[in-house]
């Protein structure tokens, strides 16, 4: 259980020439437009649907505060409302957003057990845009796509 950790996905490029299959699996990500990220964790399922989009979206893990703060900025429940403590105490067992932060990051809970909450994330474009070499090249050279490790909490942090 130590060993598992949360990743943030986030989708880089848009549905223009994407094949069918792709196309699929990033509906099944919930990823279905640019700048929408996902929280998952590490599981070998995932890992293999990453691999398929890899030319489509960038990822790493995430850091504890960073989902916090996500939450409470880019969390809306149904209707479009942000998510907030009240809301919180109202539609789930826990009483604050930092509560469920930290027990979602020690694998005690999951997105889905709060009522009405989306599980995709809709975020701003990156301040001072992606990397030199843009969004059809490998993090690894420059760009920005592909695994990024632990520099996802700062490309993440400049899109909220």
């Amino acid at each position: 259980m130590a060993d598992k950790k949360r990743l943030a996905v986030l989708r880089v490029r848009g549905k223009v020439h994407v094949r069918s299959d792709i196309e699929e699996t990033l509906r099944l990500l919930n990823l279905n437009r640019v700048n929408h990220c996902v929280i998952i964790d590490d599981r070998k399922e995932y890992a293999g649907m990453i691999n398929k989009v890899k030319d489509y979206v960038t990822w790493g893990e995430i850091a504890p505060e960073l989902i916090e703060k996500i939450l409470e900025t880019r969390g809306q429940v149904t209707g479009g409302e942000g998510l907030t403590d009240a809301y919180m105490k109202k539609n789930s067992k826990y009483k604050s957003v930092k509560k469920f932060s930290d027990d979602y990051m020690k694998f005690k809970t999951e997105i889905k057990e709060i009522t009405g909450l989306k599980p995709v994330f809709r975020l701003n474009p990156p301040k001072k845009g992606y990397e030199r070499k843009g969004i059809k090249h490998p993090y690894s050279i420059g760009g920005a796509l592909g695994y990024r490790g632990g520099k996802i909490n700062e490309l993440l942090d400049s899109m909220l």
